[in-house]
């Protein structure tokens, strides 16, 4: 049984999926106005794992997770650039793919645009008016909070505590300080579609409701996201969601806990931001991958050069146990992680991606240990339990080569050379020559190793 804890109950439940033949998911996605740093990454990550363990469990997932590309900063950041924003919303959303496919993301099954839903959006604000729950207001529509009785049931405030606690736009034409945008007018230099109230755009809340909709249904199993989209995001996506369609919208909510930087939690006041793509300049995707899986989702993750530095050497562990000692190694093609074991087990236990990563670590070291007969299945089982969490999906000789800079020092070829010239020398006995060899590859932080399939280097 797989169990998840859900926000709006506040307990870990067990998963009961409203069609086991047909799981659906719904992640929110970036504002593509800039490049995505490393808190945006978590959830990504984190859902990543739930795509891949409900795979494992259920014949079809349907994924959804958005991009956000209408919205206020994005306006503002095109017209800080001078820039067209479907130039630059085109071009964050790309840097956005390639820097979580670099962590080993997986494709969602659908990535809904916003502006792709403008006429979703319409219909839905069109059918919460009809139904009492919105009203046209000074060329805003706005959804009327004091409509729907149980508003604010999953962060477990009520109105006013909620108001007081978040950042309200007071505004005269609205009914109660809390009412919410669904849409608002545009100026002339401002992106805007025709619609019954005038031309505008939509606020950010409907444009979710509205895309689970269109590709998900009315109610959807799983719907994810960091804790801070909990109100007033997600609080907003329940009030359009069940007030347009008279029926529940998420069954289980899942929030992914906050990033620390070096201790302090990550904030533009503060300047500790780090971006993905910065990040990849120094360390490989896996790396940074590992660093967001190495603690519990719902828990704060303190990221540091410390906790990078030790998945690298937790990788490296991991991909020396697949390199073996010098035989030449197989996984075996028809292994199935059994439905006990411990990597599955853990992750069935609300993502305990810690659990799960002690567990693969256990399989490297009999894998390390066992004769040969034995290795075939003992790799095929490490490498499926770290497929279910995205990790060694790179070939070991290539990930030790890899690893470092050749910036400043001697590039792949140079090695090759080195080495070959060393193996030449051994063969013609001479072993001065081999000897100085491997010293000037040491100097240059090239580790080697001899084994009966030839000589593998790694860089420190």
């Amino acid at each position: 049984m797989l169990k998840l804890h859900n926000t709006l109950t506040g307990r870990k439940d067990d998963f009961i999926p409203l069609d086991p033949n047909r799981i659906t998911l719904y992640v929110c996605g970036p504002t593509v106005y800039n490049y995505v740093h490393i808190g945006n990454a978590r959830p990504v990550v984190v859902f990543d794992v739930l795509y891949r363990l409900l795979q494992r469990l259920y014949p079809q997932v349907v994924y959804a997770r958005n991009i956000t590309d209408i919205d206020d900063k994005i306006i503002k950041a095109a017209a800080d650039n001078g820039e067209d924003i479907g130039a630059l919303t085109a071009r964050f959303t790309t840097a956005f793919e390639e820097d979580m496919g670099r962590l080993n993301a997986l494709p969602p099954t659908v990535v809904p645009k916003a502006t792709d839903h403008i006429g979703d959006m319409l219909t839905m604000i069109e059918t919460l008016i009809a139904k009492g729950h919105a009203y046209e207001a000074d060329g805003h529509v706005l959804f009327a909070v004091e409509s729907m009785p149980d508003y604010g049931k999953l962060s477990g405030r009520n109105l006013e505590d909620m108001l007081a606690g978040a950042r309200v736009e007071v505004a005269d034409y609205k009914r109660h300080p809390g009412d919410f945008v669904l849409w608002k007018p545009s100026s002339d230099d401002q992106p805007g579609w025709d619609s019954p109230w005038g031309r505008g755009r939509p606020g950010w809340h409907i444009e979710c409701s509205a895309m689970i909709h269109k590709h998900l249904g009315d109610v959807i199993d799983i719907h994810g996201g960091g804790q801070d989209l909990i109100f007033p995001h997600h609080e907003n996506e329940i009030a359009q969601g069940c007030c347009a369609h008279g029926t529940e919208y998420v069954r289980y909510w899942m929030h992914n806990g906050y990033i620390n930087i070096d201790g302090e939690k990550m904030s533009k006041s503060l300047g500790n931001f780090r971006l993905v793509r910065e990040l990849l300049k120094e360390y490989a995707g896996e790396v940074l991958r590992f660093a967001l899986l190495s603690s519990h989702y719902r828990s704060p993750l303190n990221f540091s050069a410390e906790v990078l530095d030790q998945a690298g050497k937790s990788l490296d562990g991991l991909y020396y146990a697949l390199l073996g000692r010098g035989e030449q190694v197989e996984p075996d093609t028809g292994y199935r992680l059994p439905e006990d074991h411990p990597v599955l087990l853990a992750l069935r236990d609300d993502l305990n991606t810690a659990e799960a990563i002690s567990a693969l670590h256990a399989v490297a070291a009999k894998l390390n240990k066992a004769d040969l007969p034995e290795k075939p299945v003992l790799k095929a089982e490490l490498l499926a339990g770290a497929g279910l969490l995205g990790l060694l999906e790179s070939d070991p000789v290539a990930w030790f080569q890899n690893q470092g800079s050749a910036d400043d020092g001697l590039a792949n070829d140079e090695i090759d050379a080195l080495v070959a010239e060393r193996t030449a020398a051994k063969k013609a006995r001479d072993f001065a020559r081999a000897d100085q060899i491997r010293d000037q590859l040491k100097d240059a932080g090239i580790q080697l190793e001899d084994t009966r399939e030839g000589t593998r280097w790694s860089r420190d």
